[in-house]
């Protein structure tokens, strides 16, 4: 690795025990950085991997006394969340960090070993401090509330894994347990919420699945030979799907009952929406071998209005089929070309996104790992690519996307704040389709994109 994590002003939430704290974790992940930069290399390095092994345990010594003193600060201001942020704390001391460790003893602290553990740590850091530690002061919302216990999360995994294997024949393997309502490359999104035996409480699920899948699973089932989706099939996807959130929902509830109370069939805009709305307690992601598939647990609230049209037994034929029109005429429209922006200022991603949703479908991330996971949804046709980022920086992101084979030739346009001759020089080393100074006005910038199109067609 050749990053450093850069502390920023943004990352401070006020308390000072808290943001020194903060600093000294990014102190010691940056440390780690400049022991793998050593030009001596790893060749006979027993006294590298030693280095290696004590900065690893003063990072985890570090992490630990951390963790104490914040729950004991949240705890000394009644900080409502103090029992799910510990959860976070406890998820990370008790199954990250051993993870990562025996990764490491098994690989000898091999320099490759050492990166995984430097990504994971500073990706779940950045993401940690950014996210719920800013929620203790109030700054911003926490985007997980009341997490579902270990051992009901465990069973509402083995759930999905057996009714998905007992409905659809496939075996899913969970890719993430943090799915936030990325776009599938073409996919059909569902809603569900049910009256629990609790009077006047709901639970509401989210459902989505790549077409292909519900072609190559419930399709072949009703004998569907034309490769597309027909009201037919939408319906028996309906019930099947009734089935499969009515199997979790008992899960849920321990057994106890509950009852549907409204459906609907979303658009991805909808659905995003109520991703946007909406806390969630569990968001898993599963790749069937035939498709993508999430399952994404709200609160158990108030349900807010749906974004769409509820189906009911009055107006079910109509609303499917309006759906399946609506699906075909978005499909049958020219495609726009997709353009991923990957950095970690929200205001960047933002103003590009502004600046290019009229001719392009944008989407974004706001590290190079989440992007890898957009990628593996709704592959783009170009990356804008920040060069400098905490989590995974830009050379790293795009040496991930060149080594697997679904994206080793996506073209990626660097974005950097940097203009120095070295700066430059080493951004071109990495052989991008291009750099963009992010110093250019908004015109400049959305020319050079059309331009590249216009080449690229």
């Amino acid at each position: 690795m050749s990053t450093q994590f850069v502390w920023k002003e943004e990352f401070n939430i006020g308390v000072d025990i808290i943001d020194q704290e903060h600093q000294q974790l990014f102190e010691g992940i940056n440390n780690l950085f400049l022991l793998t930069q050593k030009k001596s290399g790893w060749l006979g390095g027993k006294n590298s991997r030693k280095a290696c092994r004590k900065g690893v345990e003063l990072f985890k010594e570090h992490a630990l006394k951390h963790f104490a003193d914040e729950e004991r600060y949240m705890a000394s201001v009644d900080y409502g969340g103090l029992k799910q942020h510990s959860r976070l704390h406890k998820g990370f001391r008790e199954n990250t960090l051993p993870a990562l460790e025996r990764e490491l003893e098994q690989a000898d602290y091999s320099p490759e070993a050492i990166d995984h553990f430097l990504g994971v740590c500073a990706g779940w850091l950045i993401g940690h401090t950014t996210m719920e530690d800013q929620a203790i002061t109030g700054k911003q919302g926490s985007v997980w509330v009341d997490l579902l216990e270990d051992g009901a999360l465990t069973s509402v995994k083995k759930a999905i894994s057996h009714v998905m294997y007992q409905i659809f024949l496939v075996k899913p393997e969970m890719i993430s347990d943090a799915y936030n309502g990325e776009k599938f490359g073409t996919g059909i999104y569902y809603r569900l919420v049910y009256e629990t035996g609790q009077k006047g409480e709901t639970q509401e699920i989210l459902l989505a699945f790549e077409e292909k899948l519900l072609l190559r699973t419930i399709g072949e089932v009703v004998g569907n030979k034309s490769g597309k989706l027909s009201t037919a099939l939408l319906h028996n996807a309906r019930y099947t799907m009734q089935r499969f959130a009515g199997r979790i929902m008992k899960v849920l509830q321990k057994g106890d009952s509950c009852t549907m109370k409204e459906e609907d069939l979303l658009s991805y805009q909808q659905f995003k929406k109520v991703f946007e709305d909406r806390k969630r307690i569990a968001s898993l992601l599963f790749d069937t071998g035939e498709g993508y598939f999430a399952c994404s647990i709200l609160t158990p609230d108030q349900v807010q209005e749906s974004p769409g049209t509820p189906i009911n037994q009055e107006n079910a034929l109509d609303q499917v089929a309006s759906y399946l029109k609506e699906y075909e005429e978005t499909q049958a429209q020219p495609s726009r070309k997709k353009v991923l922006v990957v950095d970690d200022s929200a205001t960047m991603r933002q103003g590009l996104k502004n600046l290019l949703g009229w001719d392009y479908e944008v989407s974004t991330a706001d590290n190079g790992l989440a992007a890898i996971r957009t990628i593996t949804l709704n592959r783009p046709d170009l990356i804008l690519l920040d060069y400098d980022m905490p989590i995974c920086n830009g050379k790293q992101t795009l040496e991930l996307l060149r080594s697997e084979t679904h994206s080793e030739d996506i073209p990626v346009i660097f974005l950097t704040a940097r203009d120095d001759a070295d700066s430059v020089r080493g951004v071109l080393a990495l052989r991008p389709s291009g750099y963009m100074l992010k110093t250019l006005g908004h015109a400049e910038i959305k020319a050079r994109v059309d331009g590249f199109f216009e080449k690229n067609p």
